[in-house]
């Protein structure tokens, strides 16, 4: 895998210190589908508010326009769908042609299975049945900082499950980093398969899986169910949970409709933060939509 981005920062403020107010577009849950990927993304410069966050050439592929947009992905981007390498491929794509730092990938529970094969036994999966090469370059990124968990927004935080009480954006980046730069030592020292569960258990605000299958209520961020997500919690735009459209409860967004959608003609939606508001923007057999959240 080729994806390279420097370092992103770990909040909005880096980019307001600059001089700069990125619109934030989120999509999470991709999933290998990238068809429903490139229909949620060309729905922004469908519509009358937005311009476009992306392009397409000839060949209908996808390019970064010309914009200040922040990009993040916000975990899943892999597995069930047929096209994995091609959704890694227009990530990278997208992050070669964008201002540096403005398209940032986070680990989602899918991605987690990446780091950590042995943790998990989920049948025909690309997570599961990647290649060691590519496997360990995914490590590399992480360890890297390239791949992160967590990212602060205006007035959102955007992990890939969730959480229901604040937390150190900027620890759980380190977290996810500091597992993988084990993972790598592990990996050097042929002792990666025997001990790469005793990682995961030292970094339980990332990797928690909260129960022997994951999603409960004391879940680290890649995992914990948005049923769980109190009425209180910290603003958040998380996926992890599947609905048909973009759900809020409380001050926390979930954006995970890719799947849910997939039988029908659009549904697939990105949730767009600006400074002054939040909205989604999804595909619909009519044309893009713009909603709110009131």
């Amino acid at each position: 895998m080729d994806y390279r981005p420097e370092r992103t920062p770990d909040s909005i403020e880096w980019f307001r210190e600059r001089g700069e107010t990125p619109t934030v577009v989120s999509i999470s849950d991709i999933h290998g589908y990238l068809e429903a990927a490139r229909n949620a993304l060309t729905a922004v410069g469908e519509t009358d508010s937005f311009d476009p966050i992306v392009t397409t050439d000839e060949e209908g592929r996808l390019h970064w326009a010309d914009n200040e947009y922040l990009l993040v992905v916000n975990g899943d981007l892999i597995d069930r769908g047929d096209q994995n390498r091609a959704c890694l491929a227009l990530l990278e794509r997208l992050a070669g042609e964008a201002p540096s730092g403005h398209v940032r990938y986070h680990l989602g529970n899918h991605e987690m299975a990446v780091l950590f094969s042995e943790r998990f036994h989920w049948p025909g999966v690309y997570s599961i049945e990647m290649d060691d090469d590519l496997r360990r370059s995914f490590i590399e990124h992480v360890a890297a900082g390239d791949i992160t968990v967590a990212f602060e927004g205006y007035e959102h935080t955007y992990t890939h499950a969730g959480a229901n009480e604040a937390f150190d954006v900027q620890a759980a980046n380190e977290q996810a980093q500091q597992a993988a730069q084990r993972l790598l030592t592990l990996l050097d020292e042929d002792r990666y398969d025997d001990e790469q569960l005793d990682v995961v258990a030292d970094y339980e605000l990332v990797f928690g899986t909260g129960g022997t299958f994951g999603r409960g209520a004391s879940a680290g961020l890649l995992w914990m169910d948005f049923r769980h997500m109190q009425e209180n919690a910290p603003p958040q735009i998380v996926g992890h949970s599947r609905h048909r459209q973009p759900t809020r409860t409380g001050n926390t967004i979930c954006q995970n409709v890719i799947r849910d959608n997939l039988d029908s003609s659009g549904g697939e939606a990105v949730v767009i933060e600006s400074p002054d508001e939040v909205v989604a923007v999804t595909n619909t057999s009519r044309g893009a939509a713009v909603s709110t959240f009131e």
